[in-house]
């Protein structure tokens, strides 16, 4: 006789209580196996799939896409021992205990099964009511879209995604295409037809309202706390970094694996934070201490489509420029493919962020909180400055230090600025004190 158990949304961890429902990955119905994806969802740190750990058939679905959960709320049923649906491998009436987000049996399923939500749903399903079923594609052929997010945003602003062409792959419409066109003031679809009569603009000046959700939210939260919290201030200083690039170029010229600028960077973090450990700590309001930390685990900002988030490499002050430069590029894919762990983004106890990126010279910062300091790199552009007693064009970056003037004065800050700034300008001095 079959037994239906019921899965809730596990506890995600990292302090994570909620999770956004982005797409379901299996249909009423269906037949899953144990440890199958069965849910991707979206919590404040990344896009992750959910285990089941019960293999049989999928009897219900709690929550409909673009809707959140609690942690410990109903996510599916499955019914097991069915004669009609012989179990798949595995004890299913004890499933498989891995129900973390990143956590499955060592033989994952070798292809995730995505039944597309064009397709019939198998004859056991219960049916799918109206608001449950995504608004079918118009015009000839479905329009190139995965995401009901996506969808949901271009419908409640009268998008007509018809009119986009995707940046992803195959022409995919993501969310950054959506909201691109919306800045860009393409015509929305469901508005009413304008008038002869000229109306004035104050009078349809109720703007577009973005929910503070996902990781935007977790961001809007962190950095507010971040400002009640942390009396911060901020030093910073321009460097000669010709050198820095002319010695990266020596060290990429053989066959080997390439280092990028950032992990230069990062190396000379850590060489700096082993001079001043100050800076790698945090403050324990309740019983009023500072606690300096023995390990660097430093974070790295990092821009995706779904807003901004922080890469932590783990015990960076024992890696080399080479184990940090590939440690660097493994993150960065990840974030931007969404597929980064909860505890690939927390943890950090220094942040490196590179707004240079931007084409912008300097910034102030937030500090990430718990952490006491982040290091912020400007572009390195060709500017006027004194060399050997000339005027010559170098290579000059601005770098700047915002940190919680609660554990350390600014001697200390401007000593770690300064050493970062040797380094740069001529990282010899680096080797000479490692």
């Amino acid at each position: 006789m079959a037994q239906v158990l019921e899965f809730r949304l596990p506890d995600l961890g990292e302090g994570l209580t909620e999770a956004l429902i982005v797409r379901w990955l299996v249909e009423v119905g269906e037949v899953v196996a144990v440890d199958q994806p069965v849910v991707e969802v979206e919590t404040a740190k990344a896009m992750v799939d959910v285990p089941c750990p019960y293999g049989g058939v999928v009897t219900a679905r709690f929550g409909e896409e673009g809707t959140e959960l609690p942690v410990g709320a109903p996510l599916v049923t499955v019914a097991v021992g069915t004669p009609a649906h012989p179990e798949p491998a595995g004890d299913a009436d004890r499933g498989s205990g891995n129900v973390l987000v990143g956590y499955g049996t060592s033989e994952a399923p070798a292809r995730r099964r995505r039944v597309r939500r064009e397709q019939a749903a198998p004859a056991a399903a219960v049916a799918v009511t109206d608001a449950q079923a995504p608004a079918p594609a118009r015009g000839d052929g479905p329009v190139p879209v995965i995401s009901p997010l996506v969808r949901r945003l271009a419908r409640e602003n009268g998008l007509d995604l018809r009119e986009l062409a995707g940046s992803g792959p195959d022409g995919l419409i993501l969310r950054a295409d959506v909201e691109r066109a919306l800045r860009d003031g393409v015509a929305r679809t469901e508005s009413p037809a304008p008038t002869a009569t000229p109306v004035p603009a104050v009078a349809s000046a109720e703007g577009t309202r973005v929910p503070l959700k996902g990781i935007r939210g977790a961001v809007a939260d962190k950095l507010s706390r971040s400002r009640r919290e942390i009396p911060d201030a901020t030093c910073w200083v321009d460097a000669d970094a010709t050198e820095l690039m002319h010695a990266r170029v020596q060290m990429n010229e053989g066959t080997g694996p390439k280092i990028s600028l950032l992990a230069l960077l990062a190396r000379i973090c850590t060489a700096a934070l082993a001079r001043y450990p100050e800076l790698n700590s945090t403050v324990d309001l309740e019983a009023r201490e500072i606690v300096r930390l023995d390990r660097v685990h430093l974070g790295f900002a990092a821009q995706t489509e779904r807003g901004l988030v922080v890469p932590v490499v783990r015990d960076a002050h024992t890696r080399n420029a080479e184990s940090l430069s590939a440690e660097i590029a493994r993150l960065t894919e990840a974030a931007r493919t969404g597929t980064l762990t909860p505890a690939e983004l927390t943890g950090g106890t220094f942040t490196l962020n590179n707004y240079g990126v931007f084409g912008v010279d300097g910034s102030t910062p937030i500090v990430n909180h718990p952490e006491a300091a982040m290091l912020g790199v400007g572009r390195i552009v060709p500017k006027p400055w004194v060399h050997e007693g000339e005027l010559a064009v170098r290579q000059v970056v601005q770098l700047g230090l915002t940190f919680d003037h609660r554990v350390c004065d600014g001697g200390t800050a401007g000593g770690f600025l300064r050493y970062v700034a040797d380094c740069v300008e001529q990282p010899t001095v680096l080797l000479r004190t490692l």
